[in-house]
Order: C-alpha cells, then sequence, then structure tokens
C-alpha cells in the first residue's frame, strides 16, 4: 500500500537505520541473512520499523548496511509505502557511530532519527520528535523500562530530563530505564565523530557528549530486542495483531 507525505513533527527528520549487523548470535535460527531480514509473520523484521516510522510520517529513510546489504536492498528498493528509501553501505567495520557518520550526505534535515534495526520500541514516535525540536538539544535519547536491565546497561538521568551517565552492563542490575537504541541527533554532533574509522555511537560517542547535553524521552512503549535466539523467539507473539502491510512499497 503506497501513502501520501504527511505533515508531522517526524517529517522533518531523516530516519537513518542501522541494519549492517551480522547476527552472529542469531546464527542458530537465522543462518541465511542479515539479523533485519530475520522473519517474523513471514515478514522481515526491519518492515515493522519501516512501518513505524512511515505511519509517523517519515519521508526519507537511509539503511545502513553492511553484511548482506545487497539482500537488504534487493527486499525493500528504493521506496517503501511512499517513503524514499536510500542506502549508505559500509564495506568495513564502522561501527554503529561510524555507521552514521558516513550516511550524513544522504541526509538533508538538520536532525537525524536513528535506530537499531534489530530493536523496535512500540512508543509514539512524533511525541518523540516533537520533544527533541522544541528542547532544542543537540541530542536525545529514547528510555524504555525494564524488569532486568542487567543485559542493556542503565541510564542516568537528572530532574532536567539530562542524562548524567551510563552504567555498564551487570547482572544484578534490576530494573530500571535503559537505552531503547533510538536517538535523535543534530548534524553538529554527528558531524563531530571522525569520518572513515570505526566508531562506537555508545562508547565514543554519547559519553563524550554528557555535557551537550543530551536529553531523555521516556517511553512507555513496549521493546523488544531480537540479538538472542531467546529474544527472536518472542518476536511472532510481540507483533501479534500489527497490520500486515507488505514488505515491500507498492
Amino acid at each position: 500500500m503506497s501513502g501520501s507525505p504527511v505533515s508531522t513533527a517526524a517529517s522533518n527528520v531523516t530516519a537513518c537505520v542501522l541494519a549492517g549487523g551480522k547476527g552472529t548470535r542469531l546464527r542458530s535460527v537465522v543462518a541465511d541473512r542479515p539479523k533485519v531480514l530475520a522473519e517474523v509473520h513471514g515478514r522481515p523484521f526491519l518492515a515493522f520499523l519501516l512501518d513505524q516510522l512511515v505511519d509517523a510520517g517519515v519521508q526519507r529513510v537511509v539503511l545502513l548496511t553492511g553484511y548482506m546489504g545487497d539482500l537488504v536492498r534487493d527486499t525493500f528498493g528504493s521506496s517503501y509505502r511512499g517513503a524514499e528509501v536510500l542506502y549508505s553501505h559500509e564495506h568495513g567495520p564502522l561501527g554503529t557511530g561510524g555507521a552514521i557518520r558516513q550516511a550524513l550526505p544522504l541526509v538533508e534535515t538538520d536532525s537525524l532519527l536513528a535506530l537499531n534495526g534489530d530493536s523496535y520500541c512500540s512508543g509514539d514516535v512524533n511525541a518523540y520528535v516533537a520533544a527533541h525540536l522544541e528542547s532544542g538539544r543537540p541530542g536525545s535519547l529514547e528510555l524504555v523500562h525494564v524488569p532486568d536491565a542487567g543485559r542493556y546497561g542503565l541510564v542516568n538521568f537528572d530532574d532536567a530530563g539530562h542524562v548524567t551517565a551510563f552504567e555498564e552492563k551487570k547482572p544484578d542490575a534490576g530494573p530500571g530505564w535503559i537505552n531503547a537504541g533510538v536517538y535523535l541527533l543534530k548534524r553538529s554532533l554527528v558531524e563531530s565523530m571522525p569520518e572513515g574509522r570505526f566508531v562506537s555511537l555508545e562508547k565514543d560517542g554519547m559519553p563524550n557528549w554528557l555535557d551537550a547535553p543530551l536529553g531523555v524521552h521516556l517511553s512507555d512503549g513496549r521493546f523488544l530486542d531480537i540479538g538472542l535466539p531467546e529474544s527472536y523467539a518472542e518476536t511472532e507473539a510481540f507483533f501479534a495483531g500489527f497490520d500486515q502491510a507488505p514488505s515491500k512499497a507498492a
């Protein structure tokens, strides 16, 4: 089903989806494709992310590909439900930050919405973008509350909604707010990362931007990360009842 441009807060940002991961830990269940193409209800996982973006009014999406990037391009082509789809392919490992930095020439807006392609947060994209743009902050992180943060690490923030620290993963972390892998970044922040080299957004970028400051958006959405076989096994139930739009653009 093709869509028509919608004037929303999200139409003022370019989405960059990190879609280059090999999915090494998923090889036992997804061995023949990159993990963003892992099948859920007969569709690629990435299609659910693209549906969320298009439904919010995003009109330009850049897929940051790496491992088996040609297969991602063959699957989604140059448009998806009326949104333009572009590709930034890494020929060697660049990390999350390096991949976003490489894609910057394809971004036509002052802020970009960067998402991990192997996780999904069902929060309100437009509310997040609108709050970020209104705040004027250089960067924002979407946080989600989980009962066990041990696998992810905690994000600490103050009463003003600014990130104060990132805590490392630890088995006894308990419940808390974690990074949902959905970022809003001004071009100036992205430009501060070096070009053409491996940069981890989580380790090399954001910890150095705490004084920017980085804002938080507390989401009440459900969160899913398909990085492990046991979490991938939850996808069918997680997306049960979601609109089954076609995975390719009409």
